[in-house]
């Protein structure tokens, strides 16, 4: 077995514990989100180690589950290893979400280039959620809202690059 190998078992084994201790809670991510002062999203990630636990945050996220030990809560405040098995791209849920992002994906891009300017949305200074809500015709419906900031592109000048002027030239 690798190196690699081995800490995705130890990663999959911390995440089925992580999972286990939001079951026991008897609690959903949103009700989780709502006692800690999170996002629902965020909340999982945290469990699902795709984010770190951050130590103003544990008490409230200890709290909320109860069934979290010292030990999960030290492993869950370690940078996560943040990576997705490619594999998932074909759960159902998962496919739609890439299937909306990549048929709207042009046109929010241009509404963002009108908006702001050049420029990008951060994924790493970002918010996430899950909401539902009832539509016009009163089926549920599904809210993802994406809360980045907005990044603009820079103009690459050589007289701002910081490499260049400490430099000696000879």
């Amino acid at each position: 077995m690798s190196l690699s190998q081995a800490a995705e078992g130890e990663r999959a084994a911390v995440v089925r514990s992580l999972m286990a201790a939001k079951a026991e809670s008897g609690k959903s991510f949103t009700g989780i989100a709502a006692e800690t002062g999170l996002t629902n999203v965020y909340v999982a990630q945290l469990l699902r180690r795709q984010a770190q636990l951050k130590p103003e945050t544990a008490p409230a996220l200890r709290a909320a589950v109860p069934g979290l030990t010292d030990e999960l809560v030290a492993a869950m405040m370690e940078p996560p290893f943040r990576s997705y098995h490619p594999d998932i791209v074909h759960e159902p849920a998962i496919y739609r979400l890439n299937e909306a992002v990549m048929h709207f994906g042009e046109s929010i891009k241009e509404i963002i280039n009108e908006e702001f300017g050049d420029g990008i949305m951060s994924a790493i200074d970002f918010y996430c959620s899950v909401d539902k809500v009832q539509g016009a015709d009163g089926k549920d419906r599904v809210v993802v809202t994406f809360d980045g900031k907005y990044l603009p592109y820079s103009e690459q000048r050589s007289d701002h690059m910081m490499s260049r002027l400490t430099r000696k030239t000879t």
